[in-house]
């Protein structure tokens, strides 16, 4: 478990590379002129990447289901009010096809838009990256604001005056 505000940077710090990484795959899988194959490759690539994530915050399913019984239920009560469905859960393709639903429209005018002969593929994969690049980031937020809350005490008013400057 992260017990230090600046640990808990440094993850974050890690994830978002980590997310910036898969956004580029995603980018070049969006460049394929096969119908369905970016979402076949976003679908992939966030089944990997949300878990990975959640276990780098100490947020996958298996590491909360590990923690104290207060603290468990305080990790999934925080996730929720998020609006986070994955901290603490395991994550299915199911899961992770809801998730892409929710920018079905910048997904599917990537998908239409490779077929535009040049630019085409460029707008698809920037529009491809920049969906993978917004699920990744709102998820690693999501478990940062989620880790804090349960920082021991002392790590919390640290994090609380870090966040005023």
């Amino acid at each position: 478990m992260i017990d230090t505000i600046a640990e808990l940077d440094r993850v974050r710090d890690d994830c978002k590379r980590l997310v910036t990484t898969r956004s580029m795959l995603s980018a070049g899988a969006a460049v394929v002129p096969i119908p369905g194959a970016d979402l076949v490759a976003d679908i992939g690539l966030l089944t990997k990447l949300l878990p990975q994530i959640s276990n780098r915050f100490g947020l996958d399913h298996d590491q909360v289901q590990k923690l104290e019984p207060h603290l468990a239920q305080q990790a999934l009560v925080m996730a929720s009010s998020l609006g986070n469905t994955m901290i603490g859960r395991m994550v299915t393709k199911r899961i992770v096809a809801s998730l892409l639903r929710r920018i079905v429209r910048r997904v599917a005018a990537g998908s239409i838009a490779k077929f535009v002969p040049f630019a085409g593929s460029a707008v698809a994969a920037t529009i491809s990256f920049g969906a993978m690049k917004l699920i990744g980031n709102a998820h690693v937020e999501d478990c940062y604001k989620t880790a804090c809350a349960l920082l021991p005490a002392d790590q919390r008013a640290v994090s609380a005056t870090v966040g005023k400057g």
